[in-house]
């Protein structure tokens, strides 16, 4: 039996991430685990600021991440559409493959800023996403943005825009 697979997202907000996870849950017989769908469920109306966010999101990884193991050691194929956007989020997520002895790629986005923040515009308009991003939040989440290094010792599948 082949070794069931963790999918990371790296990729800044409306880079295509959710999107690619959909057609890796199907292409990899996978589940699919979206971080913006728990939060707005489980926190609906908390997320006012990235602090929040911050906040929030940490306590959905200590729920996740044991999900995330159990499923990957029952032999489960796992997207985590959760951002793997700085070294110390991808290290997290990188664990969580390594506890379970299950392998991962790391999807990397590789999409410029200009059309991120086009189809932002977008999918706000048109109400797509659990969260609607202004350009501000945009602006502050993006300068955190770190795209990944072959140092982190990742399996990285780089994504180029196809717009």
């Amino acid at each position: 039996m082949a070794k069931p697979t963790l999918h990371l997202m790296c990729g800044k907000i409306a880079s295509g991430k959710s999107t690619l996870a959909n057609a890796l849950k199907t292409e990899q017989a996978a589940i699919l685990l979206t971080e913006d769908h728990w939060l707005s469920r489980l926190y609906p109306g908390q997320i006012h600021s990235v602090a929040d966010y911050v906040t929030l999101s940490r306590r959905l990884r200590d729920v996740v991440g044991p999900l995330v193991i159990d499923m990957l050691k029952a032999g489960i194929n796992v997207v985590l559409d959760f951002p793997a956007n700085t070294p110390g989020d991808r290290h997290w997520l990188r664990s969580l493959a390594d506890t379970a002895q299950a392998s991962h790629s790391l999807h990397f986005l590789d999409v410029d800023d200009d059309t991120c923040r086009a189809r932002l515009h977008l999918r706000n308009e048109r109400g797509e996403h659990d969260f609607a991003a202004t350009d501000a939040e945009f602006d502050l989440i993006t300068s955190y943005f770190q795209a990944p290094d072959k140092e982190e010792g990742l399996n990285i599948v780089i994504h180029q825009d196809r717009s």
